[in-house]
């Protein structure tokens, strides 16, 4: 278990949003790799309209404290809900287009803020995506 410098359990630094049980599988992946699946909140949007979608991420981030939404699209609805809570919560971060890389990347930052890490995990996780073959 990832501890903090008070020698308790660490919280989670951010909430993964997306169809289906792509962001369980995300996470899930993330655990495998580092086990440090505990940095991050799956949501899973099934079954959900988007006022429980925009409800359950608010629900989230208070319980957690966490300050980054990464999603799975940047039009999709997980999206447009992260987008309104922007509008009440300017101090909220949100990633769309979220990959693999990029969850890994911000899981082992030692950034500054939430907001500094969440910039370097973008980055990385464009980096990432590459085509091989013509």
């Amino acid at each position: 278990m990832n501890e903090q410098r008070g020698g308790g359990p660490e919280k989670p630094l951010a909430v993964v949003v997306g169809h289906g049980e792509f962001a369980g599988g995300l996470v899930s992946a993330v655990g495998q790799i580092c086990g440090m699946a505990d940095k991050l909140v799956v949501l899973s949007m099934m079954g959900m309209t988007p006022e429980d979608i925009e409800g359950t991420i608010r629900e989230q981030l208070t319980r957690t404290g966490a300050r980054v939404i990464f999603t799975d699209l940047p039009a999709g609805s997980a999206t447009l809900a992260a987008r309104r809570i922007l509008k009440d919560d300017p101090g909220i971060v949100l990633v769309s287009g979220v990959n693999l890389a990029t969850l890994l990347d911000f899981v082992f930052s030692t950034a500054a803020s939430p907001t500094e890490a969440a910039r370097a995990a973008a980055e990385r996780g464009k980096a990432s995506l590459i085509v091989v073959g013509r």
